[in-house]
């Protein structure tokens, strides 16, 4: 039972090129079903996981990799297929580059192994995800008048990101401020 949630995030990380082939053709509708279903993974995984504590370490890798491969191939699919800003990409993208550069860094040169997620990193996923959801379910015509809802979000998801990403590097910086010894 302790494995559902990793296999939850192991389902969400098998369905991403599905996911973003489906964005990639147009086929905007099986993508926005999908897009769910993956959304659904990622909820339910962490409720799983945190209120029967069934934490793993293997959940703690697969879990934000199927996140970031999640993301980061939909936004470049959707920039694909012209249903995002290339500055949204270059944002969504670039926090993840961020992120995964302080990680290397600091596995490579300290002694820090856990790298927990932030609040401001799970509100940037679900605006992401909310985000690129209402883009599909507008481009798959499933809901009218949703133009201008995608325009904010795209603003909310942008905003969502920049601040997580300002937010990991500042924490960085801080855990590494704290391993260095004071100079006298």
């Amino acid at each position: 039972m302790r494995s559902i949630p990793t296999l939850l995030s192991g389902l969400r990380l098998v369905m991403t090129p599905f996911i973003a082939q489906a964005i990639a053709a147009s086929r905007f509708g099986e993508a926005t079903g999908l897009l769910f279903i993956a959304g659904m993974t990622d909820f339910f995984d962490g409720f799983l996981a945190r209120k029967y504590g069934w934490i793993t370490k293997a959940g703690a890798i697969v879990d934000p990799i199927a996140d970031k491969a999640l993301l980061v191939s939909v936004y470049g699919a959707l920039w694909w297929a012209g249903a995002i800003p290339g500055w949204l990409l270059a944002l969504v993208w670039g926090r993840d580059l961020l992120i995964l550069t302080m990680a290397g860094i600091a596995l490579l040169f300290t002694t820090i192994r856990d790298f927990p997620p932030s609040i401001w990193g799970k509100i940037s996923t679900d605006a992401q995800l909310v985000t690129a959801g209402t883009i599909l379910g507008h481009r798959a015509g499933l809901v009218g008048g949703l133009a201008p809802v995608c325009e904010v979000l795209v603003w909310c998801a942008a905003a969502g990101t920049l601040f997580s990403g300002l937010h990991y590097f500042y924490k960085g910086v801080r855990r590494l401020r704290d391993l260095t010894p004071p100079s006298d």
